[in-house]
Parts: structure tokens; sequence; C-alpha cells
């Protein structure tokens, strides 16, 4: 439903920090999904980020909650929900992201990003995959802020493509997304909309809870640890230090002797090892190693198997040239063991006297095949956690992340999917 349309105002009051009204003014909730708020301590979120935030902001949170806006803009707000977000690391991600993509623009248009003094801060995307921010350089009182969007795509006239300075605080860029025209004598740029005057609970977090602000911790590692794990270590043993892996690693139920006989083949000791170290899992948020040894049908390592193999031939019966692999158990064959949350897959072209002797091989989803690597796989696992490995389907860290922070392992157990 349209809200509606809102009366012309003046500009000076459209950019009032906080303004007379709530955004129940110009919205209506949504009949099956209507907001609710989540507590939130914000001293305790304050304190974190090191900033007050916009009256207005907390209390749209106090009283809506996180909020699906116009049906088409996710506002973000301290909240948790298992599995699904947590707005730490929401942030956290967003924010690198930001960094990210902020070189692209020339050093004297390029924004700082928070925790930087005057950084941008996060609260909000969109369906479209817009980012929306508080410009914390605005003014000293968070009231103050203005918001600065990342679109995607240039936005023409704008002296920051794609990323577009608003003179409206939050509640005033809500408002004036909400609308049939301009009401302001100038139009203050491209606003996303007109949007219905909808306000919902987030779909996907329809349990949101309080979110708790993670408590300062000392460094994992020492100086003499860092060292050994990022330059001077080698092999499993500097990969553990790095990557610390679980008390109680999970393969399954079966028995590796019960697979290899299933699969018509031995696997490398060296995966064997790995496994029995780690288990099924998730490194760094990104490569997904399978439980190798599960027995739930249709969950099976044997099962997303014949299921890429089945994928492969199916893309290589129509385009040959960019599908060149043969695949397990063909000799030679591809045979997967791992993949990534976009869709890569990682194995071994099982060729040479034996399992040992496999090399590794990426099949990119994005990109041209490329070669086998050149490593081991824990030599390549060492490399890409390290950040000194950068390869179509293992993407390299950023400039400013530190490796230490980044190396993590998620552990699965049987509810796993894979």
């Amino acid at each position: 439903m349209t809200a509606d349309p809102v009366d012309p105002v003046d500009p000076v009051d459209a950019a009032d920090p906080v303004g007379p009204v709530d955004i129940a003014a110009f919205t209506t909730a949504h009949p099956e999904r209507p907001p609710a708020p989540v507590a939130v301590d914000w001293a305790a979120v304050e304190r974190w980020l090191g900033l007050a935030l916009p009256d207005d902001y907390k209390r749209l949170a106090d009283t809506h909650g996180p909020l699906d806006f116009g049906e088409y803009l996710w506002i973000h707000v301290p909240c948790a929900e298992e599995s699904r977000f947590d707005y730490g690391e929401w942030l956290r991600e967003t924010h690198r992201e930001t960094r990210i993509a902020a070189r692209q623009l020339p050093d004297a248009e390029r924004p700082v990003v928070h925790p930087e003094p005057g950084g941008l801060l996060a609260w909000g995307t969109s369906r479209g995959g817009d980012t929306l921010y508080w410009d914390t350089s605005a003014s000293a009182d968070p009231n103050a802020w203005t918001v600065v969007v990342r679109h995607q795509g240039a936005i023409p006239g704008s002296g920051l493509e794609p990323w577009h300075p608003y003179e409206l605080t939050l509640t005033g860029y809500l408002r004036h997304t909400v609308r049939d025209g301009w009401e302001l004598p100038s139009p203050p740029g491209p606003l996303l909309g007109p949007l219905p005057g909808s306000a919902a609970r987030t779909a996907f977090l329809p349990t949101a809870a309080r979110w708790t602000p993670p408590a300062p911790t000392e460094p994992r590692l020492n100086e003499a640890q860092r060292r050994t794990a990022l330059d001077t270590g080698t092999g499993l043993d500097a990969l553990t230090l790095l990557t610390a892996p679980p008390a109680t690693p999970y393969l399954g139920g079966g028995s590796w002797q019960e697979l290899h006989e299933e699969l018509g083949t031995c696997l490398p000791r060296e995966y064997v090892t790995l496994m029995e170290r780690y288990g099924a899992g998730c490194w760094s948020h990104w490569l997904r190693f399978l439980t190798p040894l599960r027995t739930v049908d249709g969950k099976r390592y044997v099962d997303h198997v014949a299921t890429t193999r089945d994928a492969y031939r199916q893309l290589k019966s129509g385009f040959p040239e960019s599908f060149p692999l043969a695949v397990w158990p063909e000799p030679g064959g591809f045979l997967p063991f791992a993949n990534s949350i976009d869709g890569d897959e990682i194995g071994w072209l099982t060729r040479g006297d034996t399992p040992d002797d496999w090399p590794l091989i990426v099949w990119p989803r994005h990109a041209d095949q490329g070669p086998p690597l050149e490593q081991s796989l824990v030599d390549t696992l060492l490399a890409w956690q390290r950040g000194t490995l950068d390869t179509e389907g293992l993407p390299g860290l950023d400039e400013d992340d530190d490796p230490v922070e980044c190396a993590v392992f998620e552990a699965w157990d049987e509810r796993a999917y894979w």
C-alpha cells in the first residue's frame, strides 16, 4: 500500500536533524509482518562504536525494530538472529566492502569509513544492492548527520559517482522516498523510489533478539606466534597455529574405508589428515569443506560428487571449449571435495601414480577454467589464509585485513547441510 502524498515541506524543516515526526506518520504497518521492537542497550552499543547515534534512529529501533521499509530498504538495528544476522558482523563486513569500493575513487574524493574519525557508518541496504550510511563528519551532533548512499551504478550529476551525499537526515531521507513528486524546491539527488509507505518486520529476521557487543579480547597470537603463523612456519603445524581447529572435528558417521569403497578410490592422505584435524566446516566464511563420512541419503559426500559430475557434463555438452575437464571416474577426472559460498568447486584431477600425486584444481563459477594449482592442499590453504594466494575461487585478502583475524574456521556438526 502506498502512503498518502507527503505535504511539501520547507528545505530547512526537511533537514531538521530529528524532526517533529516519527516514521509512523508517513508509513503503514504491514498486515502480516508488523514491525516489532527489539531491546537495545544503547549505552553498550555506543561504547562499542565509539560514537553516539542519532536520536531518530534509536527511536525507530525502539519502536519498530529491524525494518523492511517501503518494500525496498532494510534498516538494520542492533539485533541478532542465530546464523542469519549479527549487527556487529554486518557492520564489519559492510565497512570492509565499503573501504574496498572506495579505492576505485580518486584520492581526493575517497570517503573514509568507520571506525576512522568522521567515517561513513552504515545503517541500511536496499534490495538493489545500494548501501546507506551516515556521514559522521557532517556534525559533532549525531542528530545532524546526513545520509550518503552508495548506489549500484553511476549517478548522473553526482560528484562521487556512484556515491551520493544527501542533505537529509535518516528520517528526512526516508520521508522523501515516500512521495509522488519532489517536495523540495531543488531535488536533493536521485532518491530511491518513490517507495510504498509500508513498514514491516524484516522477513529474514522473524525472531531477532538483543545484540550484545563483543567483549574486548587479548590478541589470539603473540608476536612470535604471528611470525610463525604468517611467515616462518610450514605445513599443518603453521596452519593450525594460524587457524585454530575445533576441539571435536565432525566427519560424519561412516568410515574412510566405506567411503573409499563406494568412491572406487582412496583419497589423498594429506586430505584425510587435514580432515581428521579440522573436520567439515567453513574456512574464513568462504570455503566449505564437505562432510566426507556422512551417511544421510541425499547429503553424503558421494551425492555431492554425483551432482557436481552431472552438472559439469551437462555444461560441457553445450560448451566444450569452456568446460575442458574430464570428471570422475573418467581417467584424470575432476573429483570435488570443497566449494565456496559463491559456487566455485575445489577438487583434484585424479591423475598420477597414487592419490597423493593428484594436483588441486578450482572449477571457478565466474571465470574461465585455469590450470591446476602448484601447491599441495595444506600449503594452498596456508598461503590463502596468510593472504599470499589469490586465485579464482580463492579470493585474496584486502590490504587492510589482518590475516590472523580473518583466518577462522567454523566447524560443522550433524545439522549442517553438506
